[in-house]
């Protein structure tokens, strides 16, 4: 499902772009942490993030509410005793997986067409972990280089799908409506941006972010 601009005819008056990071530039499969606390001998993985997302732990953690070792102390309440905190958070981090090269190769080029902003939801391990993947795959400390700023959730303490979190982006750079786009591979976060009149398409496999752009990196539908 491609959810597209109210009026198509209307790209030239883009200015501003708003990228998602995991799904959408950085390969990210969920599933992935699943098996490895099913390795750790943990099999009712779903159950624990249940309770633990009913007790509002993964939310306070990707609005930095809490901190990593906080985080981790709480986990480690469903989880066997046995398992230790390194061994969660490796199983916790196995779900990022790699920074393709073409992608980085369009936020290289795209900022010279387009203003360019990264908001994720995220949180301080998983950010460590993925600057640990771009500084092994492409000598970069972190994302910075690649966009005119970059909002974290667990740093600006407010997440997506809320419409203050597009706000707070939006204000806080004088970015209009009007002029801005949001991509992003969650329908949820989608929604949350249409409600605030934020112009979004959902990058949904198997399309990738690079279908969204012409081979001048301007974008095209």
């Amino acid at each position: 499902m491609l959810l597209l601009l109210k009026e198509p005819n209307t790209l030239n008056e883009i200015k501003n772009i708003i990228f998602d990071l995991g799904g959408v530039l950085l390969n990210i499969d969920y599933s992935k942490t699943e098996e490895a606390f099913k390795e750790l001998g943990i099999n009712n993985f779903d159950a624990i993030y249940s309770q633990a997302q009913q007790s509002d732990l993964f939310d306070r953690f990707e609005t930095g509410k809490i901190t990593e070792d906080h985080f981790f102390t709480e986990l480690k309440k469903y989880v066997p005793e046995e398992i230790s905190a390194l061994q969660m958070k490796a199983a916790w981090n196995s779900m990022l997986l790699d920074f393709p090269t073409d992608r980085l190769n369009l936020l290289k080029s795209v900022g010279k067409n387009y203003r360019t902003f990264l908001f994720s939801n995220t949180n301080e391990t998983h950010i460590n972990e993925f600057e640990n993947i771009i500084q092994i795959q492409h000598g970069l400390d972190n994302l910075d280089p690649l966009f005119e700023r970059v909002y974290f959730s667990n740093q600006v303490q407010i997440r997506k799908p809320n419409g203050e979190a597009f706000e707070y982006v939006m204000q806080q750079n004088s970015l209009n409506l009007e002029e801005t786009i949001f991509f992003d591979d969650s329908l949820q976060h989608i929604k949350g941006a249409e409600s605030i009149g934020l112009r979004s398409i959902f990058v949904q496999k198997p399309k990738t972010i690079l279908d969204f752009f012409d081979i001048s990196y301007k974008l095209k539908l």
